[in-house]
């Protein structure tokens, strides 16, 4: 025993070499990570490569012109053409913030009447039928917006007109409310409030539990509690699920392609029946397009691209800069 009690045991050798299972892993997950940016690198490298001729030929006035015309000969080559986005730009931009200045509000308060206020057999089920209206397909939308929800907007819109008609934004002359930015809005913010709804319900759950009986301990009621706690601590959440409302709202076709006019010419005021979005157009235009119009198409895809992925890192940098604290 002596002996053995006196031996010293060789020491282990320690090392950072990872297994072959979590090299797998490791592998697996970073392919499927970099697999989103490479797919998204070749469709900005196909939209950019169709429609690099016509983006070369119109330059900045693709983006600053409202006109989309061409004029070919019998033999269809182009004898002149003319495209421009200003006013698909400026009808997308106003469709986007209708909807989501309608659907932030509803969403947050949805929010917070699921995770403090609704019972929860009640919010089993509430829960299941926004996720199952977040799934809708876009065409439903349109159709029941078209047939049932745009006589409502449109009084809506007479309304909003007769008493806040000073406002330059409300404007309408001449007097035409159908089909309207503001009906298209409307419609959008119905398709993005299960969206928005659905990220500030989970980030209002994640609200640090010791802070909010902390406040009930201070005396605080439940909204006063929601109001110091939950909604400080969960507004990058609320940013940035809006951020994704408006992404999915600025690449809408078919619902905004069936409830608004599409006219070429720059709108800036909602409720007039006038305007369109960028990917209205490309639905209008593709089914009959030239092969040269295509190729504008594509150009006008790439705009719309590259807008939505300036939303998207707009909204990252308000999210990080935006801290999860409150008082």
């Amino acid at each position: 025993m002596s002996t053995n009690s006196g031996v010293i045991p060789a020491p282990r050798e320690l090392t950072t070499e990872p297994r072959r299972s979590d090299k797998v892993f490791r592998a697996v997950v970073t392919s499927g990570g970099l697999s989103s940016l490479v797919i998204l690198g070749l469709i900005a490298v196909f939209l950019g490569y169709r429609g690099f001729e016509v983006l070369r030929q119109e330059g900045f006035g693709f983006i600053t012109n409202s006109d989309w015309s061409i004029s070919t000969d019998d033999a269809g080559n182009v004898i002149e053409s003319h495209f421009g986005l200003a006013a698909m730009l400026v009808g997308t931009i106003l469709c986007s913030l209708v909807a989501v200045v309608i659907a932030v509000p509803i969403s947050v308060l949805t929010s917070v009447f699921l995770n403090f206020y609704c019972p929860q057999w009640l919010k089993n089920f509430l829960v299941a039928i926004i996720d199952m209206m977040a799934a809708f397909p876009s065409i439903l939308f349109g159709i029941w917006g078209f047939l049932v929800l745009m006589p409502s907007v449109e009084y809506w819109a007479k309304l909003i007109h007769k008493y806040f008609g000073f406002i330059p934004l409300f404007e309408l002359e001449p007097f035409i409310v159908t089909r309207s930015p503001f009906v298209a809005g409307v419609v959008l913010a119905i398709m993005i409030i299960p969206i928005i709804t659905s990220v500030s319900r989970e980030i209002f759950a994640q609200a640090p539990l010791d802070r909010i009986q902390a406040a009930y301990a201070l005396g605080a009621t439940r909204w006063a509690m929601i109001k110091a706690v939950v909604i400080p601590y969960g507004r990058s959440g609320v940013i940035g699920g809006a951020m994704l409302g408006l992404g999915r709202a600025m690449g809408e076709t078919v619902a905004v392609f069936t409830v608004l006019n599409i006219v070429f010419q720059v709108n800036w005021h909602v409720l007039l029946g006038a305007g369109g979005n960028v990917a209205s157009l490309i639905i209008l235009k593709f089914g009959d397009a030239s092969p040269y119009e295509i190729k504008a198409l594509m150009a006008a895809g790439l705009i719309l691209f590259l807008l939505t992925l300036v939303v998207n890192a707009v909204a990252n940098f308000i999210v990080k800069n935006t801290g999860k604290s409150g008082r």
